[in-house]
């Protein structure tokens, strides 16, 4: 079997594809991932010339088991599928109805679309709608028990007994008993001076940590609209209290041009804030909810002190090198970019107000490795310590990608936390703040509920000795990979999260998971990746003159130092970035070389300096 994938141009998601491709290499199976090009060519398969493309691709490559994602509408999911397989019918030499080349057709897509396709083509066509587990994708493409790696049947035995104990958590409907937290009780709780320090200081007195924050935001494409039904949603989580800090879900247009005329641009979805009254009506609906929302694309600083002065931010956050042209989120380029943040992070410290670096889950959704992650999140906080920041919220974005094994995101999200914590001074703290990934959540919604539970387990199991330990929980709604959370939805996930939280310890024992987290081979394993991380800033450090500055970070980038080998926007301009390999080997992301092999930490510096552009 040679398996090939396929996705349209307009569809911007790359992860599963590569991650399926990963999972079907450690198989021993060759498997091609489709370049732009022949996604472009997908795209306008009514034209010759655009077959012929698509068709030297799979012929080259010999390709006999053909995936197709698409994650977007699902009619135009389902038409571009349609065409696909009109066209390989068309040709004898590749036809699967006509014994051809392509001998097995498989789907991805949303659980509507992968609905169409079986109603179209029934049992032809196998569907994944994104929530098989590793061992059940490889399963579904085809790969025989015998084939599938002991390690991936071994690794995700932590991962299905925490998944275990969400299902009897939701079966058992214990979440459904969790009640609203009585208001906290400090002077300026819900007030024009509240301030996140001083609400995690009451719950900590009465034992109520963690804070629960969720991103919250409806669409509506009437503006008006959007803008009032948002209003009601504030009202009922204010009332329902169970929500600590809301997350405007700000719309692209009030993040790229806020204050300007908007004129006929499209909107993407989210809450179309677009002055300083419609901002202070939204924090004046929140109370005694602490406030905060994305921060600009451009104009950074000007737009961050409209926020801070209007909605008196609990935080905010900025991704560094991330949210312009690189990824298309903004018109900045990465220099121009990295300079506005580096100015606005100073403002941020000027106003004593907590920062969080909200970077090292982009280089994940590009294609980095752990190393990656672990080790910008502490150049974004070192930098952010140099600039005055007194409080630093660390995210930490669990599952990500989601073929990462629960047992890895232990060994990463520890070694971050002491890379990070080895800054903390008293006055630089660090707020823990985990949460799911982005695309981890099942489209069953019992299924999703159950995950929910089960990676608010993989939370408490992080720094299991730290009782006060996360601080802030962001809790990314059941539904996600549906539709978007309503107050009942973000209520509800809310619940699931904290009966989690209470019922896990008890099952944990019961399960002897203890034994798992903290086994001497993970401790081992999380102390030689500290250590390489360690070493890796190191050399960062001592190479990149005045690392710490908007040109240090930008150089930092631009020499190779952080592989985004799926990068799609400005390849060209930086190819030392682009032009690595990583794999998903035992559970986590890794560099490695031509070969397939991991590529050890003095290889990879090596390659770094040999290439270095001056």
């Amino acid at each position: 079997m040679i398996f090939g994938f396929l996705k349209s141009a307009h569809d911007a998601h790359t992860l599963g594809l590569n991650h399926v491709s990963q999972l079907l290499q450690q198989c021993g199976y060759p498997t091609f991932v489709a370049s732009m090009e022949e996604a472009r060519a997908v795209d306008y398969l009514e034209q010759d010339s655009s077959f012929v493309h698509l068709k030297n691709w799979l012929h080259r490559n010999k390709i006999t088991h053909l995936g197709f994602s698409y994650r977007l509408d699902p009619h135009q999911g389902l038409n571009l599928f349609e065409r696909l397989i009109w066209r390989l019918n068309q040709d004898p030499l590749l036809s699967p109805a006509q014994g051809g080349q392509i001998k097995q057709l498989f789907f991805a897509g949303l659980p509507p679309t992968c609905e169409l396709v079986k109603q179209k083509f029934g049992q032809d066509v196998i569907t994944f709608q994104g929530d098989e587990s590793p061992r059940e994708t490889l399963t579904k493409l085809g790969v025989p028990e015998n084939i599938i790696p002991r390690s991936i049947k071994e690794g995700s035995q932590y991962d299905e007994i925490r998944l275990s104990f969400g299902q009897k958590l939701i079966r058992e409907e214990k979440h459904l008993a969790i009640k609203p937290f009585p208001h906290l009780n400090y002077p300026d709780y819900g007030l024009r001076h509240d301030h996140l320090i001083k609400r995690l200081k009451a719950a900590y007195l009465v034992g109520r940590l963690p804070l629960f924050r969720a991103h919250v935001g409806p669409y509506h494409p009437d503006r008006e609209r959007a803008l009032s039904l948002f209003s009601t949603w504030l009202k009922k989580l204010s009332q329902s209290r169970f929500l600590d800090i809301v997350s405007v879900g700000s719309s692209q247009l009030s993040q790229s041009h806020f204050g300007l005329p908007w004129d006929n641009l499209p909107n993407g979805g989210g809450v179309p804030y677009n002055n300083e009254f419609e901002l202070r009506a939204i924090q004046e609906d929140a109370r005694p909810m602490l406030v905060r929302a994305y921060s600009a694309t451009n104009r950074i600083p000007q737009v961050a002190r409209i926020l801070e002065e209007n909605l008196n931010m609990a935080w905010h956050a900025l991704s560094l090198w991330w949210f312009n042209q690189l990824d298309g989120r903004g018109p900045l380029s990465l220099k121009e970019g990295l300079a506005q943040h580096y100015e606005t992070i100073k403002y941020i410290a000027s106003v004593n107000k907590p920062f969080e670096p909200n970077t090292p889950h982009h280089f994940a959704f590009r294609g980095s490795d752990d190393l990656t992650y672990v080790a910008t999140a502490y150049l974004a906080a070192k930098t952010a310590k140099l600039l005055g920041i007194k409080y630093l919220v660390l995210q930490n974005m669990l599952n990500t990608p989601r073929s990462t094994w629960g047992i890895r995101d232990l060994i990463k999200g520890r070694t971050l936390l002491r890379l990070v914590r080895s800054l903390a001074e008293p006055d630089f703290r660090i707020i823990y703040q985990p949460r799911a990934g982005l695309d981890y959540f099942s489209p069953d919604l019992d299924k999703a509920r159950a995950q929910l539970a089960a990676v608010t387990a993989l939370m408490q199991d992080m720094e299991p000795d730290n009782p006060t330990s996360p601080e802030i929980i962001h809790v990314v709604s059941y539904s996600e990979a549906q539709f978007l959370a309503t107050p009942e939805i973000i209520n509800e996930s809310i619940q699931i999260t904290r009966a989690a939280l209470q019922y896990y310890p008890e099952f944990k024992d019961k399960e002897g998971l203890v034994e798992i987290i903290l086994s001497p081979n993970l401790q081992e394993e999380t102390e030689a990746f500290f250590q390489e991380a360690r070493l890796f800033i190191q050399e960062i450090e001592k190479s990149i003159p005045d690392l710490y500055t908007p040109e240090g970070l930008f150089q930092a980038f631009r020499q190779g130092y952080f592989p985004v080998p799926y990068l799609w926007g400005k390849r060209q301009e930086f190819p030392l970035a682009v032009n690595w390999t990583t794999r998903l080997i035992d559970g986590g992301i890794f560099v490695v070389d031509e070969r397939g092999e991991k590529m050890t930490l003095k290889q990879r510096l090596e390659r770094i300096k040999a290439t270095k552009i001056s």
